[in-house]
């Protein structure tokens, strides 16, 4: 069976050319150079992710354990171990169950209008500038501020926050092994991280707060539900998730303005329509490209056997270009009907901070419209980042063509 390779210029341009050779080839098609078996199919990859029993969520902490090779220290590989994203039932059940407390639709509802504060911080800033970046500027700072007023985090540590999110990202996401300056660097980055990790999560046990990681130390001393490794993990995995997915987001859904200037026009003469745009940026470029699982026995995926061990990658963004579910994929319709997209996954490993995400993201093009509607991206060259996990982009350069403010 011919094997496809994924590390290649070509791929951070344009994943979706792959994905569409993949669909057309088999259901499962192994890809260089790990050899782990793509799922590119719709109904493919909702069978695997239907399906935990078959398909182990484990594989995320092997993979990026062997991904990280000597990048890898002690404190990560425990990470990956007590990480939500790489537990089975019941495990995963437990931890799901608690930290659902933070994401109830009231707990959502009631962030919208702090979420729209900090994005017009961020507008003020922007327009104080004229030229900016809109991942820089916007895209990243406002989860990041949000995610960290939840954990509780101290405003002046915002900006580390971000960087250590970017370096834990970074773990694993590409296949190409950074320089050793910069591998020492990534290094030293999540090892502040987790030593300030510890120390809040030990100032929060001798004086708790109104908080989520006060929360969770609250679930392991009085229920004995999550272990102090699982309180650190779930911080972890809380800081990255609540800000590279709604970053991707916004960003992705930046450069679809610049290719469809119509859709731009119709979200400036109606701006109702802009959760149609969030949903139709999730299934036409979404922030995550997939995530992996490993076959617990063998298994026969619509006429392909797919030995038991074997790591399967279920891509959401191929399925969500997937020519039998949604017609014409390629081309980005605002109105379109079939909203039944995997961007967050799906089943007991759907996102859980998907609402959130999606807050944020319609917030966010809401007071864009209002206040900087003409803002243009000034480079034709889009900086992609190096992830065939991740789907977004480095630095999106931008300019106010006028200053537009509404009260």
């Amino acid at each position: 069976m011919t094997k496809f390779n994924i590390i290649s210029p070509e791929f951070q341009e344009d994943p979706y050319a792959l994905f569409a050779q993949l669909r057309q080839t088999a259901a499962a098609v192994p890809v260089a150079p790990l050899g782990f078996y793509a799922i590119s199919r719709y109904d493919d990859v909702l069978y695997v992710l239907k399906n935990p029993q078959l398909f182990s969520s484990s594989a995320l902490q092997k993979a990026f354990t062997m991904m990280a090779g000597s990048m890898m220290q002690g404190e990560i590989t425990g990470l990956l171990q007590h990480n939500m994203l790489g537990m089975d039932p019941p495990d995963h059940t437990r931890l799901r169950r608690l930290i659902n407390r933070a994401f109830t639709a009231k707990a959502i509802e009631d962030m919208a209008p702090r979420i729209r504060a900090i994005t017009n911080e961020c507008i003020d800033t922007i327009l104080q500038k004229g030229e900016f970046d809109m991942i820089n500027d916007l895209a990243s700072p406002l989860p990041i501020i949000v995610i960290a007023e939840m954990l509780g985090v101290e405003p002046e540590r915002r900006q580390d926050f971000r960087q250590w999110s970017n370096d834990m990202v970074s773990l694993g996401a590409s296949m190409e092994m950074p320089p050793p300056e910069e591998a020492s660097r990534q290094n030293q980055s999540r090892a502040e991280l987790f030593a300030y990790l510890e120390e809040i999560i030990a100032e929060r046990r001798r004086e708790p707060q109104d908080d989520l990681i006060s929360a969770m130390i609250r679930a392991e001393e009085e229920a004995d539900t999550l272990t102090a490794e699982e309180v650190m993990s779930m911080t972890v995995l809380l800081l990255i998730a609540g800000n590279e997915t709604t970053t991707n987001l916004i960003g992705n859904a930046t450069i679809v303005l610049r290719d469809y200037p119509e859709v731009r026009e119709q979200l400036k003469a109606d701006p109702t329509l802009i959760p149609d745009f969030i949903e139709e940026t999730l299934r036409y470029n979404g922030p995550v490209l997939g995530l992996f699982r490993e076959a617990t026995q063998e298994v026969e995926l619509s006429g392909v056997t797919i030995p038991q061990g074997a790591f399967v990658m279920p891509l959401y963004a191929s399925a969500n270009h997937d020519e039998t579910v949604f017609p014409n994929p390629e081309e980005f319709d605002l109105l379109r009907e079939n909203k039944k997209h995997v961007a967050f996954g799906f089943g007991i490993h759907f996102c859980l901070g998907a609402p959130l995400a999606r807050l944020e993201a319609c917030i966010a093009f809401e007071e864009i419209f209002k206040r900087i509607p003409n803002a243009v991206i000034t480079d034709d060259k889009v900086n992609w980042i190096d992830s065939f996990i991740l789907r977004g982009v480095r630095t999106l350069p931008m300019k106010t063509l006028a200053a537009h403010t509404v009260d």
